[in-house]
């Protein structure tokens, strides 16, 4: 059988850095990203800490960045994920805390590479 990567078309994707965390993304896909603080519903958005590129045929690695390399998106809309609890407790002791936490996240629909 062959392997999954090889028989797929190759479509031109990006590592990028944002909200914390590095993401692969290529033109078309929607991502949820972290702190979304700075982002505006329905507003394009830039990200230029591009870490790597690759258009099938060549493949760009930044040490750590890429000078010159941007990835452009649009941001669709923006929310909270689903309440995370955490339960800390201690047997005997009478001991226990309960906390909910909510993280904010906004989606954004990758349009250029």
């Amino acid at each position: 059988m062959a392997n999954e990567e090889t028989t797929k078309e190759s479509r031109p994707f990006a590592v990028i850095a944002t909200g914390g965390k590095q993401y692969k993304v290529s033109a078309g896909d929607t991502i949820r990203i972290e702190r979304a603080d700075e982002f505006e519903e329905g507003k394009k958005v830039t990200f230029s800490d591009v870490l790597l590129t690759d258009n099938g045929s060549k493949t760009e690695v930044g040490a750590p960045l890429l000078s010159g390399a941007v990835v452009e998106g649009e941001v669709l809309s923006l929310g909270r994920a689903k309440k995370v609890v955490v339960v800390k407790y201690k047997a005997k002791s009478r001991y226990h805390k309960k906390r909910g936490h909510r993280q904010q996240f906004a989606e954004v629909k990758i349009s250029k590479i």
